[in-house]
């Protein structure tokens, strides 16, 4: 029993250096992305782009992120937009940009042939049929962009040795408060966690939000067909590309992503999605990334180490250095954001809580909630309808 306190105390301390160490590394990574050199110049030759859309309901600004990629200054491109549903709301959306850019060629796919478990990979195959041009965006539905967006993400592409280029992207919410945690996810543990990641040589991530590749590239992995049923269909893309011998660039620009979450159900469904396809493609790992909670590591670390009060001037220091650098990474991706600084700072506590509950949930099921249908995911990460 004599031992079980300076244990205990070691424990915490331990647990405590680990959150600090890791909310200064986060920061730091964000910060030096934030200080990164933009390319001075554009490339002069230009290649036509087709932009994919696959749409599914009218998110609360469509029409402004789409009419985004109708604004870009690039000489030749092609948007492609498609639904499933013939009855689907965002079609009088796409309907009206029609109107509203008439020398701009936006074709509507009208299609519900379904490719795999996936819809928005089956969604994107069907648009794939109406492309004209070699080079392929695709891009979701809730990311809006500058004028200088197809510039940006298309230059890498003339790199021969580069078979995919893609984007990290900033939360931007709604008024409500399930939706600024939806952004608080993005912005202050996922998208840090990535450049994290990044920073120490790992280049495996991808997202939906761009995806920029050559036809010829896709063709040669197999097409969209070969992901078709995979709940990661961008990393599998990603993979898919690597498999080929090319490299996967980050380009400089970001996007950003309305999160409009009605309720705390939904903000948890959508999480949980989220975190189990983590823990699909991470699965050694998966349980390391409770280290990455910094708030609710370094909580338990000071409890640990009250057993020990010998140890507990240092346990309080770090303490306090993980708190001020996880506020600083709370603000950091809020300079010149047109919200208070303050508004959602109560907040960061709550984020901190409810990830860590995410995380502990999805060790416990398979089955994830899409676009209102349930899937349950196997080992693979391959989609299966939900009875």
């Amino acid at each position: 029993m004599g031992l079980i306190h300076p244990l205990m105390g070691i424990a915490g301390l331990a647990g405590l250096a680990i959150a600090a160490a890791y909310a200064l590394l986060v920061l730091m990574a964000m910060l030096l992305w934030r200080m990164r050199r933009m390319p001075k110049e554009s490339p002069s030759r230009l290649p036509p782009v087709t932009i994919l859309k696959p749409l599914c309901g009218a998110e609360p600004s469509l029409y402004e992120n789409l009419r985004s990629f109708c604004q870009q200054d690039y000489p030749e491109f092609q948007i492609v937009c498609g639904v499933l549903d013939p009855a689907d709301a965002a079609l009088a959306v796409v309907e009206r940009l029609v109107a509203e850019f008439p020398s701009l060629p936006i074709d509507i796919v009208i299609n519900s042939q379904q490719h795999g478990g996936n819809r928005k990979t089956s969604n994107l195959i069907n648009l794939l049929a109406r492309a004209r041009h070699g080079v392929l965006v695709m891009a979701d539905s809730d990311a809006r962009v500058g004028p200088d967006y197809l510039k940006t993400v298309t230059a890498p592409l003339l790199d021969s040795g580069v078979g995919l280029v893609t984007c990290i992207f900033r939360g931007i919410p709604t008024r409500r408060i399930w939706s600024r945690l939806g952004a608080m996810y993005i912005n202050e543990w996922y998208m840090p966690s990535v450049l994290l990641a990044r920073l120490f040589g790992h280049q495996g991530y991808v997202s939906g939000q761009t995806i920029c590749l050559r036809r010829e590239t896709l063709r040669a992995m197999g097409g969209l067909e070969v992901i078709a049923d995979h709940l990661a269909d961008d990393y599998q893309l990603g993979e898919g590309v690597r498999g080929l011998g090319l490299r996967i660039a980050l380009s400089h620009y970001m996007p950003t992503a309305e999160h409009d979450e009605a309720t705390f159900d939904l903000l948890n469904r959508h999480e949980l999605r989220w975190m189990s396809t983590i823990r699909i493609l991470r699965p050694r790992s998966f349980r390391l990334i409770f280290f990455s909670f910094t708030l609710p590591l370094a909580a338990l670390g000071i409890v640990l180490n009250a057993a020990d009060p010998v140890l507990s001037p240092a346990a309080w220091a770090l303490l306090e250095f993980t708190v001020v650098a996880r506020l600083l990474l709370y603000g950091a991706h809020r300079l010149g954001d047109e919200r208070s600084l303050l508004s959602d700072l109560w907040l960061v506590p709550v984020r901190d809580l409810l990830i860590c509950w995410v995380w502990w949930r999805s060790f416990f099921t398979s089955r994830v909630t899409w676009r209102g249908r349930e899937f349950d995911i196997d080992g693979s990460g391959i989609m299966h309808r939900a009875p």
